[in-house]
């Protein structure tokens, strides 16, 4: 069992759309180490606004371009397992992006896959409880 220490900040995007039908959907990506569903995030970078920060994960995890929200929708918290098997407890400042287009190719692709869910899909594909919440609250936000 690793080690807890402190609590580390990351931001993250929640990517959503609206389909032809005009329905919300969430779009997921897998994790590169348990492949399980989350959203794009990412440590902080200094310069960096937080919600750009938001935008430019969400480019390189998943090709997504959008308009990105300037202040968080809210945030989750979750434990990431570093690589020296440490835990380190995150909390997630969560931004919306609503995406405009995905792009043909991006930085990460051969790493993960991505996936366009229903809301209520999408909050019972991830783990975190919080998220899930956030997920939910989307479509509340989003007229």
């Amino acid at each position: 069992m690793g080690t807890k220490s402190a609590s580390a900040r990351q931001y993250a995007a929640l990517p959503y759309r609206r389909n032809r039908k005009g329905e919300l959907e969430v779009m997921l990506v897998t994790s590169r180490e348990t492949r399980r569903w989350i959203i794009p995030k990412g440590w902080p970078i200094a310069g960096v606004e937080p919600y750009n920060l938001a935008a430019l994960e969400a480019m390189e995890e998943a090709g997504l371009v959008g308009k990105v929200s300037e202040k968080p929708i809210g945030s989750y918290h979750y434990d990431k397992k570093r690589g020296d098997g440490s835990i380190v407890n995150c909390e997630v400042d969560t931004y919306l992006l609503e995406v405009e287009q995905q792009m043909p190719a991006w930085p990460e692709q051969d790493e993960r896959k991505t996936k366009w869910f229903s809301p209520e899909e999408a909050a019972a594909q991830v783990q975190e409880p919080e998220l899930r919440s956030l997920i939910k609250k989307l479509a509340k936000h989003v007229r």
